[in-house]
This record gives structure tokens, sequence and C-alpha cells, in this order.
């Protein structure tokens, strides 16, 4: 293939000078030294075995077959934290079953994948001395890992730039104390009060997805996603994030993308030295229609995974994140008054029955709230809304002979009236309580905003 670009260097500063038309060339096939070969076999089985694991749902339907291959792992991988491993504790919470990707099955699950892996590579090593090179292979697993990677780029990307992975802090955040909230939910916090910084790592993520897809871009998308995913890790490492195999893996997979450029982005960067970045030769096919096809194919895929996953993210923002619509009665409301069994109750900071605050948050479609007492005792409830009867019912789902079924005042006002009946066990008592709306604008992380000029830094 013909020079298009090339870098040149001058010492202390880096000038590039376009002279023909591509900064990449086809790297030429060599024979490759023992421990690459080594290396090479244990890296595709390791990376194949962690996807097997792991689809992340970067296609229609793996999610479904998924669910259908892994079930006997979740009796094998089990037997071996209590048979091999001798683990304290059996295991019983499973990858996507609680959020959490850095369960005790997911780190067991990996030690697996480490033992196969070996297995795989020495096995293959016995059987494959011969073989000069993986020039082929290495084409396909890199084809493999370049749409894994990138469509879980995209996934994420578009889930920060449409707003739903950091939702801006719910009611329940603002009332909640610094010292009171985990590392992971500060972190949140962090990221969801900016909509730029969330569309500026978003598009991030993006661009680097989209160049992994096509094999002239695949050195620069692998960069630019190590330098993402390594940011990502950085954040989940530091706030305790459980999400700290996945972007570690991505970080692999970007070194592993990379290649040889490694060497080369090395010397242009550190050593001052001019470099041309290589391109992944393609694998020889003669038939013409399998080419057509595949290429037909890829199509297909790319327009999916981009437009498809912007659209699915699209979609869901009218359901989760700052988008989606709030419940009917979303707001901090401070009691004002509040009569048990038509008796009004002083606020005492003893009182366990009298409210001290009521907080609604949540959407039409899943609404819920915290009820804190007068001794700042909070209890949690899920909060449903009769609109056409103007009902209000607050129960908890863990024990459903405690619950509210109150009627509210309407139209809607910053003051809110509730009355009705407290089922409480066997007893049930009439409450009549009226509250008031705490502006949310009093919040300063809610009216502080952007400011070009401070002439102090404003640090509360």
């Amino acid at each position: 293939m013909p020079q298009k670009y090339r870098i040149l260097m001058v010492y202390t500063t880096y000038t590039f000078r376009m002279e023909q038309p591509a900064t990449q060339t086809v790297a030429p096939t060599v024979a490759w030294s023992n421990s690459q070969r080594i290396l090479f076999r244990f890296a595709v089985a390791w990376l194949l075995l962690y996807i097997f694991f792991n689809p992340n749902g970067i296609l229609p339907g793996v999610d479904e077959t998924f669910n259908f291959y892994v079930t006997p792992f979740h009796h094998l991988i089990p037997w071996i934290g209590q048979h091999i491993l001798h683990l304290s504790k059996p295991i019983t919470t499973f990858t996507n079953t609680t959020g959490s990707g850095d369960t005790t099955y997911d780190y067991v699950t990996l030690l697996l994948i480490c033992f196969l892996s070996i297995l795989a590579c020495a096995i293959w090593t016995m059987l494959d001395r011969k073989r000069a090179s993986y020039s082929i292979l290495y084409y396909w697993v890199t084809t493999i890992l370049r749409y894994y990677l990138g469509i879980t780029m995209l996934t994420y990307g578009f889930s920060k730039i449409f707003k739903m992975q950091f939702p801006y802090p719910g009611l329940y955040t603002l009332l909640e104390p610094y010292g009171d909230s985990s590392p992971m939910g500060l972190a949140w916090t962090f990221m969801g009060y900016s909509n730029g910084y969330n569309l500026f790592t978003g598009f991030a993520e993006v661009i680097a997805g989209t160049l992994l897809f096509f094999r002239r871009t695949t050195a620069i998308g692998a960069f630019l996603a190590f330098i993402v995913a390594a940011n990502i890790a950085a954040m989940n490492y530091s706030f305790d994030i459980p999400v700290k195999l996945l972007s570690s893996t991505m970080i692999l997979m970007s070194l592993f993308l990379l290649g040889n450029n490694i060497r080369r982005l090395f010397n242009l960067f550190f050593l001052g030295r001019g470099t041309q970045l290589s391109i992944v030769p393609r694998a020889p096919i003669r038939k013409k229609p399998v080419r057509i096809t595949l290429v037909v194919l890829k199509c297909i895929l790319v327009i999916y995974a981009f437009f498809g996953t912007a659209w699915l993210s699209l979609e869901a923002r009218n359901e989760y994140g700052d988008h989606a619509p709030h419940a009917l009665l979303r707001g901090i409301y401070n009691t004002q008054t509040f009569l048990f069994d038509q008796d009004t109750l002083a606020p005492l900071q003893t009182d366990t029955v009298r409210w001290k605050q009521l907080v609604i948050d949540g959407s039409p479609y899943y609404a819920y709230g915290m009820i804190k007492m007068m001794n700042d005792s909070a209890h949690t409830y899920i909060v449903r809304t009769d609109t056409i009867q103007h009902l209000l019912t607050i129960f908890n789902y863990r024990d459903t002979t405690r619950k509210w079924r109150l009627h509210y005042s309407f139209p809607l006002t910053d003051t809110l009236t509730l009355w009705g009946t407290r089922f409480w066990g066997q007893k049930a008592d009439s409450i009549h309580v009226a509250l008031a709306r705490y502006p949310l604008n009093n919040f300063k992380l809610n009216s502080r905003g952007f400011n070009w000029i401070n002439e102090y830094p404003y640090n509360r």
C-alpha cells in the first residue's frame, strides 16, 4: 500500500506535515517469536472466554442466549467456591442480578477463565508448535474485540449523553449529609450534577467506539478507548464502583488492539521519533460472494450498533434519568401540623409517631417516599397515587401490615394536606397532616449554576 502521511518530529515540538494521502501502513507478515506465539494463544483464550461469560448484551438476543448457556455455571461456580476454594460463605449472587459486576461469583469465574486459558494455551502449544505466526487468526480476533469494545463504548457513551447513567441528584441525595453517602454515591452525585461533563465523557466514549468499527482507524480508536477506559477504571477503583473487572478488561482489550503500535506511540511521545501507525492486514477471502456478504453484514452491524444504541437510549430516557417524568407529588415537605386520632402532636424530638418530613420522588410508574420522624429516624416506602380519587397509598413490600391510605388536597399548591388512615398491624388510626413544600432552589447545588466570573472561589 502506498504511503500517505509522514509524521515528522522536530525534537521538542511535534510538527505534522502532509506528504501523501495516509497515516497508517499495513504491517507486513513476519515470523513470530516463540514467546509471542505463546502469549498470543493465552490472550486469545482469555479474551474470548471473558466475552463468553460477559457478553454485555452487545447484540439483539445475546442476553437471552447468555441466560440459557450460563445456567450450568450457576451450579459449577458455587461448587468451585465451596469445594475447591473453601469459601466461608456460599455463592448465591450471580452476574447482572444485583447490578454489581464484582461479585464473588464474578471473581471465581475470572479464576476459572484464567485456569481454562492456561490449559488451552498449553494444549494449543503442544499441538501447533510449528506455525510461524497467527496473522489471519489475529485479524479475526481483533475484529471480534473491535466490535465488542466498540459497542460497549457506545452503550455507555449514549447513556451519558442522554443523561441516564448519572441522573441529577435526587431529593434523597440533596437531603443526605456528605458523611452518610457512600463513595459510589458521591461519584454518582459528582457525575450527575453536570450535563456538560456527561456530554464530554459520553462523546469521548462514542467517538472511541465508532473509530473501532473500521480497520483503518482501529489504532487511534484503541488509543482513545485506552484513555477513556483508564479514566473509567480509575473512578471505579477510587470510588468503590463495582464495575472494576469490566473496566480493567476494557483496558486490556484496548492494549491488545493497539498491538505493536504501543511501541510506535511510545517512540513518538517519549523518544521524539517519527513513526507510522500500522494496520492489521485483512484476512484473504477469495470468494467474491463471501466478501460481499461480510461487507453487508458489517454495514448492518455498524448501523445497528450506532443508531440502534442511540435510539434505545433515547427511548429509555423517557422512563429513566433526567428527562423522565416526575411523580405527581414529587417534593420535600416539612410538617406544619400533625393530628393523630384527632389529637395534635407537639413537635417533640422523642416522638416516634409524628412526621418531621415527607419526601416523594421517582416517576409516575414507580414513585417512592421517605418519612423522617421527629427523632430523625427515616424509613423508605413505595408510593402509589390514585389521581382520580386523589388517594395516596404509602407502604413497604417487606411489611404489608403497615401502610397509610391518605387523601391529598387538590389542586396542588406549595401546601399539601393529607388525611386518612394509618394501618399499623391490627390497629387503624386516623391522621391529618399539613405540610409545606420546601423550595428546591434553596439548595446551593440547584441554584449556584455556572459563572464565567468568580471574584472569590465559591467552595462550600
